[in-house]
């Protein structure tokens, strides 16, 4: 079965910024999606950032130049904010698509989810 359990949240000022951490377990499979989604109130849940176990990445168009993905290993995965806005306020996900040939930004790829940290930005 597999885990994933985020940290990493908490609140900042405009221009601040947070690294969100992820550890996955209960999976072994070579080819995979990890990724980051966040979902404010009121809104759907989107795709954030994604890493293929190829190191290949992609980022949402709202967050390129800003946030960093990375991976430490095949199941600890990062995000590293910087220059957080008041519109980057979510609760952000981690989620794996263990069977991936690429990373998609859809969230019905990933099968696996974390319970979610939550990041709020002030302005």
């Amino acid at each position: 079965q597999v885990q994933l359990v985020e940290s990493g949240g908490g609140s900042v000022q405009n221009g601040g910024s947070l690294r969100l951490s992820c550890v996955a377990s209960g999976y072994g499979y070579v080819s995979t999606c990890m990724a980051w989604f966040r979902q404010a109130p009121g809104k759907s849940r989107e795709f954030v950032a994604g890493i293929h176990s190829s190191g290949s990445a992609r980022y949402a168009d709202s967050v390129k130049g800003r946030f960093t993905i990375s991976k430490d290993g095949a199941k600890n995965l990062y995000l590293q904010m910087n220059s957080l806005k008041p519109e980057d306020t979510a609760m952000y996900y981690c989620a794996v698509d263990v069977f991936a040939r690429v990373c998609e930004i859809s969230r019905d790829a990933f099968e696996d989810w974390g319970q979610g940290t939550q990041v709020t930005v002030s302005s």
